[in-house]
């Protein structure tokens, strides 16, 4: 069987090469590219992220990524968003009580975490939805997280009565309780680095190959 291939976004964002050489090392052939053939024509696409939610979505918009996203969820075609690349995909991002719109996926606003220690750095336990896909075998693990900012509260409304709502997989720290991971249809996306959470973070991500 052939590998499936996942182009992993190139638009300046920090840390890809690890990203890269996880999905290499599930079984993946990788791309790192901002090529716009690249980023329609994989069978995955997976957007990073760190820094500051403002800056990520300018370094998106500079190379025309925003589109490519959009294009490839209208089409069902899958991408998957880790740490900022999944805040990205919210409606909003509040940053110094700066507001930066988001790409407006789903509900909901990306803000500082309520806690003693911030950022939240380290590995934690998550609650996934019940018959969640990316976390299927790996539903008590810990995954390693680092970031200031999450999205705190979700707010739904399923248009369609028989469309499937998102399943959303959350996490504690401190007294904020965050959504940690989001599966709706074609579009997935984790709070936290599956490239840098060990046997669990490759598990999940073999699991997101799956759905390719």
């Amino acid at each position: 069987m052939s590998k499936p291939s996942v182009t992993v976004l190139d638009y300046g964002s920090g840390n890809v090469r690890s990203a890269v050489r996880a999905l290499e090392h599930v079984g993946a052939e990788v791309k790192l590219s901002r090529n716009a053939d690249d980023v329609l024509n994989a069978q995955g696409l997976l957007v990073p992220g760190v820094g500051a939610f403002a800056a990520v979505m300018d370094a998106l918009k500079s190379v025309g990524a925003l589109n490519w996203i959009g294009r490839r969820v209208a089409g069902n075609r899958p991408v998957m968003g880790i740490c900022v690349g999944h805040q990205i995909l919210f409606e909003e991002g509040v940053e110094h009580g700066v507001r930066t719109e988001g790409m407006g996926e789903w509900p909901g606003k990306v803000e500082l975490l309520k806690a003693d220690v911030v950022p939240h750095m380290g590995w934690n336990t998550v609650e996934p939805a019940e018959g969640s896909q990316l976390f299927k075998g790996i539903e008590d693990e810990r995954f390693y997280f680092v970031h200031s900012y999450a999205v705190q509260e979700w707010n739904f409304d399923v248009a369609q009565p028989r469309m499937k709502p998102p399943a959303v997989t959350w996490s504690q720290h401190g007294e904020s309780r965050f959504i940690a991971g989001v599966e709706n249809g074609p579009l997935s996306a984790v709070q936290f680095h599956p490239e840098k959470s060990g046997d669990a973070g490759a598990q999940l991500l073999r699991n997101w190959l799956e759905t390719l």
